[in-house]
């Protein structure tokens, strides 16, 4: 069906269901992470040269978005913090704002300048939207004396994401291979996902706790967008305050189209691009990933565990501001005033004691082990699981932890004592794929 912004023929960022994974060759090889990054990439100038946007043109597109009856979302300021909320034009951006985030850390703060993008990301993510925290799966009530079961089939909502980071952008191609396996997809992520349009925003001001450099995921979007956008203001109230946009489908060119934008000159893309780089520059490799898999593998036993254990709250709060994370719990409600009951599936945490509750007991009682299943499913044996890594480099986890547990350090402290903790020959754990290492 056409509609203003393209056929959904054009909308090929993220298949409903994945394909097959060709069969893993038995040959001894270490699996190596992959990083998360959208696909499938963008090459430059597919969909013609880059574009300039105006602060009133960025006005127009969110209008328009919203006028072809899609739920606008995007960066608002929410009380004390940058949230992902609806919006209905470039007034509710968080103009001028920025943010200080650092392990435990969130503030607000005023720019020196009009930025609309201007904070390196909300302390949420957008995943409460494509996995709502709580889904109603059925609803069931007697009656007249049969028990009557109403299945609630999944919203299709029209999600339009404006201001989307590259490491966003990641956490949703992650996702997608978790909840859109050919053999079961999610009907929940499958309709929220459909139809879904993408800005995506470079980002200019990353916080001390992003290390999406490090991760592969960052700073400028590579993939996963309709319109990509990158912010350039120079002064407070500059009239060179403008935005270089690129589309990344046909359906983003079709927007773009309609809002009679010139054509980027080589030194507003000159601009565009040193922004990025400088962004770059500032995250830096900030921690070592690419042996991350074999390190937390074989080191299962490491006393670094019960030293963040120590810290840890078991709050959840990390998983519960993590992009990616996906656990999550089916409980019966009783509602006050009905007498019926209603099955929902919600979010839950690997931290939580009960998460961990079988039919002999509990298998993960100490906080130390459940730190460890966390992270060494983020960072290791997610890779063994959906062949990419489960960490995008956002941070968020560093910046949510109330007590400041940095992952980044804690990899490098397991890192710092891997010598003492490898297995002798004779005893080295099992894995999916043999011994290892």
């Amino acid at each position: 069906m056409e509609d203003m912004f393209g056929s959904d023929d054009s909308r090929t960022r993220y298949p409903t269901t994945l394909e097959p994974e060709p069969a893993q060759q038995d040959d001894g090889a270490v699996r190596k992470p992959v990083a998360p990054q959208p696909q499938p990439q963008i090459e430059p100038q597919a969909f013609g040269g880059p574009l300039i946007l105006t602060v009133a043109d960025v006005d127009q597109l969110i209008r328009r978005l919203g006028a072809d009856g899609r739920t606008v979302i995007g960066p608002k300021v929410d009380g004390p913090v940058i949230g992902y909320q609806p919006i209905g034009g470039a007034a509710d951006l968080p103009s001028g704002w920025g943010d200080e985030q650092g392990p435990g850390h969130y503030r607000l703060r005023r720019r020196d300048d009009d930025a609309l993008f201007g904070y390196a990301l909300a302390p949420t993510s957008w995943k409460r939207y494509v996995f709502p925290a709580r889904s109603e799966l059925f609803r069931a009530r007697r009656e007249d004396g049969a028990l009557a079961i109403t299945t609630i089939p999944p919203a299709r909502p029209r999600y339009a994401f404006i201001g989307m980071r590259a490491c966003e952008i990641a956490a949703l191609d992650v996702q997608r291979r978790v909840f859109m396996r050919p053999e079961a997809p999610d009907p929940t992520y499958a309709a929220n996902t459909q139809d879904m349009f993408v800005v995506a925003v470079s980002c200019g001001s990353p916080a001390a706790t992003c290390f999406c450099v490090s991760a592969g995921t960052g700073p400028e979007a590579s993939g996963g967008y309709d319109i990509r956008l990158t912010e350039v203001n120079s002064t407070p109230n500059s009239p060179d305050h403008y935005f270089v946009a690129n589309a990344g489908t046909q359906a983003g060119a079709d927007v773009l189209a309609q809002l009679a934008c010139k054509p980027a000159s080589d030194s507003e893309t000159g601009a565009a691009t040193q922004i990025v780089q400088a962004a770059a520059t500032a995250i830096g490799q900030g921690v070592k990933l690419d042996d991350v898999h074999e390190l937390l593998a074989r080191n299962r036993e490491n006393p670094r565990w019960d030293d963040v254990a120590a810290r840890c709250l078991s709050c959840g709060n990390c998983t519960m501001s993590c992009p990616t994370c996906f656990c999550s719990d089916v409980v019966d409600e009783n509602p006050i005033g009905d007498d019926g009951v209603v099955r929902a599936r919600v979010w839950a945490s690997c931290f939580g004691v009960s998460y961990s509750q079988m039919h002999g007991g509990n298998a993960r009682t100490s906080t130390s082990s459940r730190y460890r299943q966390w992270l060494t499913h983020k960072m290791s044996t997610w890779v063994d699981q959906f062949d990419v890594s489960g960490c995008v480099g956002c941070g968020r986890c560093i910046t949510t932890c109330p007590v400041g547990i940095d992952i980044r350090t804690e990899l490098e402290a397991i890192r710092a004592t891997d010598t003492a903790t490898k297995y002798p020959e004779s005893v080295r754990p099992q894995t999916d794929e043999g011994l290892a290492t």
